[in-house]
């Protein structure tokens, strides 16, 4: 083929936010798109428009704010659907529509319960009423991969008859093998009479572990659009990531001849911040951006880069935005000007304000650490960049443990500028500092998940909390990160809190 660009059409906003317990802040997702814009994805999926207000006016909020990417949004072939997304999408300067619906043999009997050519209608008619008010359209025949070929060719060439610019083939269970896979793209674009027509795309869970490679092997057949997720984030076990994907086709640009808009260099970035927003840890064996990605502990593999890199490392860790751990500089020293300019190799722009905050917690985090670290200054700014201005504060915490002693916490927190105080007991330190904090907000807090991993190496090593909670039936989540762990339990469950508390405040 002529086209040797591969568009990214990212899904973390819709898909990915799908995965349970994913659930993030319109603020939040606002961030995240900016963030995908800077990394130059082509089409990014903000949302299911229809499904609630507040999914409508956060794919509302992407569009009015994003310049350069194309804004998306989902809906079902059902006109009030395809209302809400064009509604949404108005502001964008650039805006598509993406029309699905079930084409499978298990899905038409089971869920729809209607005849293939009920479903040909559905599609073709559902096209047609939205060509009318947008001329970017998207539609996927859902659980395509399982889809009857002879049917997938026949709903296809009525849907880009009716207008259809892009036709997204999903494997939305994660059943394909690439061989399979590949063969069925290869199997559209030469059964399909006007398929030149339109952009064929890859949409692949991850259920087999096999999103990447199924999404590879549809773009070696001809598909020229892959949908994504940072991190591979998504319903389940999960989409093809974004990553894995985009540094493929670079890495091995010898084998596909194929490139994309992206710019590879945000990629640790992006992967920290929907891994702050989602909750979900990055496991450290991911590809790509995974805490071991480019670490070496073999003798023989770090002899080996030492000599050249090359020997052991197929990608440079600055070509993905992983920051380098040579050159140490940064302590107690360490004056304002050191600071800033080792925010703005990370790329990390912040206001003058912001950054005036954040000098004072590095300075506080430097009295306490001997070293500090680049993962360090992350976790310092995403700490700072996630507090709330109507929130309450941990003003002292004090705790007591040990082997033959109920634990013990006197927690004081601020609010209002009111200051207030409460002793606690329970099974651990945690469970009696959220203990009381639960006491001053006067707020039922159920618990949902707890996690506490090491920021960077050492005895001194900041430890990041991440509590998943459930307040008044909605999910939020609370993070952060300081040398004590106690500490940072208690602001993560703050955290949390504060996100109820504002919310709360949107609403009156």
């Amino acid at each position: 083929m002529k086209n040797d660009k591969v568009l990214i059409f990212d899904t973390t906003l819709r898909d990915g936010e799908q995965a349970p317990g994913a659930t993030m802040s319109a603020e939040e997702k606002l961030e995240i798109a900016f963030s995908l814009e800077r990394l130059g994805v082509d089409i990014i999926e903000a949302g299911f428009p229809v499904s609630s207000k507040g999914d409508f006016d956060s794919v509302q909020n992407v569009a009015r704010h994003l310049k350069n990417s194309c804004v998306c949004g989902l809906a079902r072939s059902i006109t009030k659907d395809i209302d809400a997304v064009i509604d949404a999408i108005k502001p964008a300067r650039h805006r598509r529509i993406h029309i699905f619906l079930a084409t499978s043999k298990i899905h038409l009997q089971h869920k729809l319960k209607k005849s293939q050519d009920e479903i040909v209608k559905m599609a073709v008619e559902s096209v047609k009423y939205a060509r009318k008010r947008i001329d970017n359209i998207e539609f996927s025949p859902e659980d395509a991969s399982r889809t009857e070929k002879t049917f997938l060719y026949r709903i296809l060439e009525e849907v880009i008859k009716a207008g259809a610019t892009t036709v997204n083939i999903p494997d939305t269970v994660g059943y394909s093998t690439p061989r399979e896979y590949g063969a069925v793209i290869a199997g559209i674009r030469n059964n399909v009479p006007n398929i030149g027509r339109c952009v064929i795309s890859t949409h692949c869970h991850d259920d087999l572990g096999l999103g990447v490679a199924n999404s590879l092997s549809g773009v070696e057949n001809g598909a020229r659009q892959v949908e994504c997720t940072i991190n591979g984030i998504g319903e389940r076990a999960g989409n093809a990531s974004m990553e894995e994907v985009v540094m493929g086709l670079k890495t091995r640009w010898d084998f596909y001849g194929l490139s994309t808009n992206i710019n590879t260099k945000e990629f640790y970035r992006a992967s920290r911040l929907v891994s702050k927003a989602s909750g979900f840890i990055v496991p450290p064996n991911k590809a790509v951006v995974g805490a071991n990605a480019f670490r070496h502990e073999s003798g023989i593999h770090q002899d080996g880069v030492l000599k050249e890199r090359r020997t052991y490392e197929i990608m440079n860790p600055e070509d993905v935005g992983v920051p380098s751990h040579e050159g140490l500089v940064l302590g107690k020293h360490s004056g304002r000007h050191a600071f800033i300019d080792r925010l703005k190799r990370l790329g990390i722009v912040l206001s003058e304000t912001d950054v005036a905050l954040a000098f004072v917690r590095f300075k506080d985090l430097a009295d306490k650490k001997k070293e500090v670290y680049d993962e360090d200054l992350w976790a310092l700014i995403e700490d700072e960049g996630h507090r709330t201005h109507v929130a309450y504060t941990l003003v002292d915490l004090i705790s007591t443990s040990g082997s033959n002693i109920a634990p013990r916490v006197v927690v004081t927190l601020q609010y209002k500028g009111k200051k207030q105080t409460k002793e606690s007991t329970g099974d651990g330190p945690v469970d009696a500092c959220y203990k009381a904090i639960e006491s001053l907000t006067q707020l039922k807090v159920n618990l949902l998940d707890y996690s506490i991993k090491s920021v960077t190496q050492g005895k001194d090593a900041l430890g990041e909390v991440t509590v998943k909670t459930s307040i008044d039936g909605q999910a939020f989540i609370g993070r952060a990160a300081t040398t004590d762990i106690i500490e940072a339990s208690a602001k993560a469950y703050i955290n949390a809190i504060n996100k109820f508390m504002a919310q709360q405040n949107l609403k009156r």
